[in-house]
């Protein structure tokens, strides 16, 4: 099997300023792609720029119907056609279910919904009459198995990954694919938002009873170079007969969902 290969490939990676999102469209840069890094911090989407010259940072919500389809249409128009999108950008407002806001609530969705909707679809209406291209949207493996305190953030993954999956379905005829990349526990900020003390990562690693929660039988925390590779797997073409799929790297936390 040939190693990944994104030579003369145009792509969008969102939520691309830290963790996961810079480390893959670091990795795509390394393997010959030109990426549109789209994050709402604009200051590490320069730094992205200064480490790999065929990355071309834009700063916006990807919330906004409307900046998510100004930012395609530039990318057309001064990078090229787009050939792949990853969704990459997240957040997590960690609470119990009766303790979330309306606030915390519309914002979730916001960002990991409406913004895997917008420039899916904005992408894919460019991809269809050029029937090729591959769309990954990066989710959780908490949008299948309940987690204390993560009622907003695993249903709204899965609402990315139900769409996702559909929106395959129904690109398969213009020779689009569509998957799911569902991460567990991962070396970034946002796992790091989760621990209280210092016995935070070892109760990630070991589980934790009174919450219902096994352990990583790996024992180990993905790192954000693991999802990366996972995604430009899913975007290659040695995945050219795969869609609709959703793909967990989680070291077998939800025990081989």
């Amino acid at each position: 099997m040939a190693a990944n290969d994104f030579s003369g490939k145009i792509g969008i990676v969102t939520g691309a300023a830290g963790g996961i999102g810079e480390a893959l469209t670091l990795a795509l840069a390394e393997s010959g792609a030109t990426v549109a890094a789209v994050d709402v911090h604009d200051e590490p989407l320069r730094a992205l720029e200064r480490k790999a010259g065929s990355v071309t940072g834009f700063a916006a919500d990807v919330a906004s119907a409307e900046a998510v389809e100004s930012i395609v249409d530039q990318v057309e128009q001064t990078l090229g056609p787009i050939s792949f999108l990853v969704n990459g950008a997240g957040v997590l407002r960690a609470a119990k279910a009766l303790s979330l806001t309306a606030e915390d609530w519309a914002k979730t969705f916001s960002v990991n919904v409406d913004g895997v909707f917008h420039f899916s679809t904005a992408v894919a209406r460019r991809m269809v009459p050029r029937r090729s291209g591959a769309i990954v949207t990066v989710a959780s493996n908490a949008a299948s198995v309940p987690r204390m305190h993560m009622a907003a953030y695993g249903a709204s993954k899965a609402a990315a990954t139900a769409f996702t999956k559909n929106l395959g379905l129904e690109l398969a005829e213009h020779g689009i694919r569509c998957n799911v990349v569902a991460p567990g526990s991962t070396d970034t900020p946002m796992l790091h938002q989760l621990w209280h003390d210092e016995t935070g990562p070892a109760s990630s690693l070991r589980g934790s009873l009174p919450e219902y929660r096994v352990g990583i039988p790996l024992g180990k925390f993905a790192t954000p170079a693991d999802i990366a590779n996972a995604v430009l797997f899913l975007l290659s073409d040695n995945a050219s007969h795969i869609t609709m799929h959703d793909l967990y790297v989680d070291g077998g936390a939800a025990l081989g969902r």
